[in-house]
């Protein structure tokens, strides 16, 4: 999902509990925080010596251990007010991919991608789920290039 149309989401639900669904029927925490909205730029060379290069949001959550009782999700509005406060500071990447940085005791670190967005009476539920690792240097048949057999073998 595109960071322009996540913003545009949330915008349009004003005032409804922000809820992140990081794995099918777990969620984090009422205490987690946005603690840090990044723009990165990614430049990468696969196995096979094949160049590329993009950028993505990353919005990182973490669950604060003095909040751990907590209840009360943050609100879609005061989520908006951390994203123009990031933007008015570093301008977002509104045009490209957005995903949401989070991990806890039983749930890995990870870079997960905005699958869905459930909207309800009261909530938004953003429903993540992560990528998938693959080998850029095999083609979409699934078989690896010829002339990249021999580099292949070493991924």
């Amino acid at each position: 999902m595109k960071t322009h149309t996540f913003l545009k989401t949330l915008k349009e639900n004003l005032d409804k509990d922000l809820i992140f669904e990081y794995k099918s029927g777990l969620f984090v925490g009422a205490n987690y925080h946005i603690t840090e909205i990044k723009n990165v730029s990614i430049d990468s060379v696969d196995c096979g010596g094949k160049s590329d290069s993009w950028q993505e949001t990353i919005v990182q959550l973490w669950e604060s251990p003095t909040e751990i009782n907590k209840r009360i999700y943050m609100k879609t509005v005061k989520a908006i007010e951390i994203f123009d406060r990031v933007d008015s500071i570093r301008p977002l990447l509104l045009e490209k991919e957005i995903k949401i940085e989070y991990g806890n005791a039983t749930f890995h670190t990870s870079n997960l991608v905005v699958h869905e967005i459930e909207i309800n009476a009261d909530t938004i539920i953003v429903k993540l789920h992560s990528d998938t690792t693959q080998c850029k240097a095999i083609n979409p048949l699934g078989k690896v290039k010829k002339e990249l057999k021999s580099i292949t073998k070493c991924c």
